[in-house]
């Protein structure tokens, strides 16, 4: 069959087959999202249309999108954007591809913030090497009052979460800029961060598709993976409102060494587990105890 009488059917599963070929974990998956968004479909609305013939130009950005994706790049570094919290996010050489497990930081937050009553009070965020953005403006979607601040070292990254937060509709209240974890302001009612936390010498044994194509930047956390709560850790003293929260993404097995970080400081610590039952939060507060 030429690729001029082809189907949008018949190249979706040609891909699925050529990504189960290269080893790819999900190659129905990723076909379909790969075959619907080189011709400008929803991945869901694929079904309907598999019998529509595909024309010379799709067929070519089907391949070149199946080339990359057989080749180990991620599925959203290929088509440019990942839903986090059900937002899509825009993405760029400078952010992390969000990934699920950081929802747990959202959960924790918002839990947080009922406890103290609406989600419409005017709360004070910070997030800290926001990345994409994806944290902060998951918290702004969920809470219309608050405002924040978003800091990276990255200007790439603070460009991308700024484009993120407007294209969403959070951005008027948002601000990002480029700068250290010192450089962050506050009062905050709540601080959320998913720092670089992976150990130096274990990055170059990850999965390719984090190694090779999610930024160094965002992932190394020193020789033991705690640089960056060394770094944070002593600035919520002034960042953190007193009666405040902060919420830190962790490595799975770093719950302990971070709690023990925050105790030095004079923080209360709290662990939360992600759908998973890992280890994915540590929560601090000021308080010389946290409720159970």
């Amino acid at each position: 069959m030429t690729a001029a009488a082809a189907t949008l059917g018949t190249l979706r599963r040609a891909a699925a087959r050529r990504l189960t070929d290269a080893g790819i974990d999900t190659p129905a998956l990723d076909a379909r999202i790969l075959v619907a968004t080189a011709v400008g479909l929803a991945p869901n609305a694929l079904p309907l249309a598999e019998d529509r013939e595909v024309t010379p130009g799709e067929a070519a950005a089907i391949a070149a999108m199946l080339a990359r994706r057989a080749a180990g790049e991620p599925v959203a570094r290929i088509v440019g954007s990942r839903e986090f919290w059900g937002l899509p996010f825009a993405l760029n050489a400078d952010t992390l591809v969000p990934r699920p497990d950081s929802e747990t930081v959202i959960e924790a937050a918002l839990a947080f913030v009922d406890q103290g009553g609406s989600r419409s009070r005017p709360l004070r965020l910070v997030d800290i090497g926001t990345g994409s953005g994806a944290l902060l403006v998951a918290l702004a979607s969920e809470l219309p009052a608050a405002t924040g601040l978003g800091i990276d070292l990255s200007p790439g990254a603070a460009a991308a979460a700024r484009d993120n937060a407007a294209r969403l509709g959070v951005g008027d209240r948002l601000l990002f800029v480029i700068g250290s974890y010192a450089d962050c302001a506050g009062p905050a009612d709540v601080v959320v961060t998913n720092p670089p936390y992976i150990e130096s010498g274990v990055i170059a044994g990850l999965a390719a598709e984090v190694r090779d194509h999610d930024p160094r930047l965002a992932l190394d956390g020193g020789a033991d993976g705690l640089d960056a709560y060394r770094a944070i850790i002593p600035q919520l003293q002034r960042v953190m409102a007193d009666d405040g929260r902060a919420f830190l993404e962790i490595g799975a097995a770093q719950a302990e060494a971070v709690s023990a970080l925050a105790d030095q400081q004079g923080f209360a610590a709290r662990v939360h587990r992600d759908l998973a039952g890992h280890d994915r939060v540590v929560e601090l507060s000021r308080q010389a105890a946290v409720r159970p």
